[in-house]
């Protein structure tokens, strides 16, 4: 959806979503959030009567909306789905916007839970539940791919931890290759851990 296609409130969250990836929690400002959302200023006490708090911390909840409803529409995608065909399509995405835009904008979720982990609760709860809701579909895409159940969740687990540490890494280095690296080296791993007899009993995770 397009932003002008969404209500001010809609827009809102976005925006402050994106001023987050960019500039992290503690540099984005209401008066900031308002004017990029073109919004008048005197909406947001309206819409977020919790400030600054409930206005990031539901961003971070669309940021996990957003990026659970894409496993599917990635999945959707392939002609013959497989673990490491997922990752790398992951990856894709964000290898794709560093090559067209630059590398100045990261994941909201990880600049909240860096920004404020240690001084919202209520923001670190939210930044758990967004990166939950974001592995819940990968392991239920995988479970559907022949990884047992249990494995899946471990595995959905890897893959987020392994894209967000090289999307850390692409923006300092400047270069897509940490992301280009992890997808390579964990492709194989992952496939493997897909047994094509769907649907067999879950085993138990390796030492």
């Amino acid at each position: 959806m397009a932003t002008g296609e969404r209500g001010p409130r809609e827009r809102m969250v976005f925006s402050a979503a994106q001023l987050i990836r960019r500039d992290g929690v503690t540099a984005t400002g209401l008066r900031e959030v308002a004017e990029h959302a073109g919004a008048p200023r005197g909406s947001l006490q309206h819409y977020f009567p919790g400030g600054k708090e409930q206005l990031v911390n539901e961003a971070v909840e669309w940021a996990g909306r957003y990026a659970s409803d894409r496993v599917a529409r990635f999945v959707a995608a392939m002609a013959r789905p497989t673990p490491g065909r997922l990752f790398a399509a992951m990856v894709r995405q964000w290898t794709d916007e560093f090559t067209a835009t630059g590398f100045d904008r990261g994941c909201p979720v990880a600049a909240a839970t860096v920004d404020c982990a240690d001084s919202a609760a209520s923001t670190r709860t939210a930044a758990a539940a967004a990166f939950a809701a974001w592995r819940r579909p990968i392991a239920r895409e995988l479970t559907a791919m022949g990884v047992p159940p249990r494995r899946a969740t471990a595995l959905a687990t890897l893959m987020v931890s392994s894209l967000e540490g090289a999307i850390l890494l692409a923006r300092a280095e400047q270069s897509v290759r940490p992301l280009r690296t992890v997808a390579r080296e964990l492709a194989p791993y992952l496939d493997s851990c897909a047994d094509p007899r769907a649907g067999s009993p879950a085993t138990e995770d390796p030492a």
